[in-house]
């Protein structure tokens, strides 16, 4: 049996690599979770983020983008097409850049803490 050395959920997870071995690629695609490790072999079947990465994407990305938006209306009062042009873009660039990273985050961390689909107890 093979032992790895325990990696950081948050430098696997922002780098999409493997979180237990810290080597293989997380993703298959954009954000597609590979079926395992080509380095380790590790079953990435629990991984399973849902909505937690994008969740917490939108309220980040709505936060900045949001008071951007406000000190640029209020000290500069420009047309709505120019808030159109300028944060259209961003929030498609934000928001895509930062999903990726943080569903990898998402998965590292249910591998740290072992976390699984809930199951009810049979008696």
């Amino acid at each position: 049996m093979t032992y790895y050395q325990e990696q950081s959920p948050v430098a696997t997870g922002l780098r999409g690599r493997c979180p237990r071995c810290g080597e293989g690629h997380l993703f298959d695609g954009f954000l597609t979770v590979k079926p395992r490790c080509s380095a380790c072999g590790l079953d990435l079947a629990f991984a399973d983020s849902g909505d937690g990465p994008a969740v917490f994407v939108i309220l980040f990305a709505g936060f900045i983008i949001c008071a951007m938006a406000l000190v640029v209306e209020v000290r500069y009062e420009p047309p709505f097409w120019v808030h159109a042009v300028i944060f259209g873009p961003l929030v498609l660039a934000v928001c895509l850049g930062l999903l990726r990273p943080m569903k990898g985050l998402m998965v590292a961390l249910q591998y740290r803490h072992g976390a699984r689909e809930g199951r009810l107890d049979s008696e």
